[in-house]
């Protein structure tokens, strides 16, 4: 008898194509591995519609956009997902058929912690979380359920019975992450692989990223230290194209209000990040239609050093395309320097670009060898079974 998983996501409550990869690969990648998976979706908030660019309690867009994403991966998925609504009404899957479901589980991961633990999921044996956030997690969210710990009836975060994050550097002397006294082990975001490999493009000419701009409503502050995203660090690289000349072009797909025409008269190409991500498979054309990824982290994760890696940049990997990425202290843990090449200021980000344009096809049959290695779902969902199951 094949076991039973429930993967819970964001997508309907965040629908762009990024957003889909970021939380289908685990119930793909769980079904490679010969599971039966139920997608679910419970955050007892308010779903984001790119049309409006406005975030509301009629969940209609994202509902019709999930099933559409999630039957174009997979036929079994595009039939099993179920989402409940602010209002408690519910969607995809009839609720009776899914709760018989989710009574015959024998994993509940809850990936990002996005899904509200309620009586009815309660009865799975091994209910997961996998903290994908960490820092705004650790010094907001938890802190918040604590204070409050049956928001909408729930059970709150320490009620899973594992603990998985991709601070993978968490408990070391110098992560200043708090534990809250939970027995934390260290997981990293998955990529199907095959799903990216078998959609190449011809190699682009741009290195590209997709980000939001500043989208924490205010900074973090833990312990006397103020944190925030990417807004506190693009500014350390922002000079990049300059320094590699007309022959290296730089693109950033970005969502929010980011200095637009500052980065133009830098050098930059400026997208909007919604042109880039409007659905999964536009978001994969244009990760495999770029020469390499560029990015940034946010701040709370290079300050705090925590060894987080990027779902997204799981993904330029697979596809064949080299990674030039600001450290999170993930370079302790992760081979760099073919393929991956990780930065701490625009010295460093600048060498790195110019050794992987020296010799393009070596890095990026390299980048996939990285993501076979270390990202692939099959290991990644396999490692993790193998700690919460008996």
């Amino acid at each position: 008898m094949r076991p039973t998983a429930i993967v819970t996501g964001m997508i309907a409550t965040y629908p762009v194509g990024g957003v889909v990869w970021d939380y289908a690969q685990y119930a793909l990648g769980l079904e490679r591995l010969g599971w039966d998976v139920y997608y679910l979706e419970d955050t007892g908030w308010q779903t984001y519609d790119p049309d409006t660019g406005q975030y509301g309690e009629d969940p209609a867009y994202g509902v019709a956009f999930l099933g559409r994403s999630l039957a174009a991966l997979s036929p079994a998925l595009g039939r099993r997902w179920h989402v409940v609504g602010m209002d408690g009404r519910t969607y995809g899957l009839p609720a009776p058929e899914f709760a018989a479901a989710v009574r015959a589980a024998d994993l509940f991961l809850n990936v990002s912690g996005g899904t509200l633990l309620r009586d009815a999921y309660m009865a799975c044996p091994c209910k997961v979380l996998v903290d994908t956030d960490p820092g705004y997690n650790h010094f907001v969210n938890f802190p918040k359920w604590d204070a409050n710990p049956n928001w909408h009836g729930s059970h709150g975060y320490r009620a899973h019975d594992h603990f998985l994050t991709y601070a993978e550097r968490i408990g070391r002397p110098d992560c200043p992450l708090p534990t809250f006294g939970l027995p934390w082990q260290p997981t990293r975001p998955p990529v199907v692989t095959d799903a990216w490999q078998g959609h190449d493009r011809a190699v682009g000419e741009r290195w590209t990223t997709v980000m939001t701009w500043d989208n924490f409503r205010k900074p973090i502050e833990h312990a006397g230290v103020t944190y925030g995203t990417k807004e506190r660090e693009f500014g350390k690289v922002e000079g990049l194209p300059r320094r590699l000349g007309r022959g290296v072009r730089l693109e950033v797909a970005s969502g929010g209000d980011p200095p637009v025409e500052r980065w133009r008269s830098l050098g930059w190409s400026v997208i909007d990040a919604h042109a880039a991500s409007r659905t999964a498979d536009a978001y994969r054309d244009y990760v495999c239609r770029s020469r390499g990824e560029f990015s940034v982290a946010k701040n709370v994760y290079v300050a705090t050093g925590c060894g987080w890696f990027s779902c997204r940049t799981v993904c330029y990997l697979a596809a064949g395309r080299p990674a030039v990425v600001q450290d999170t202290g993930f370079s302790e843990i992760i081979p760099t320097g073919r393929g991956l090449f990780a930065f701490d200021d625009v010295e460093q980000a600048a060498a790195a670009v110019r050794a992987v344009e020296a010799d393009y096809p070596a890095h990026s049959a390299a980048a996939r060898a990285v993501a076979a290695e270390h990202f692939a779902a099959d290991r990644v969902i396999g490692d993790l079974l193998r700690r919460v199951r008996p």
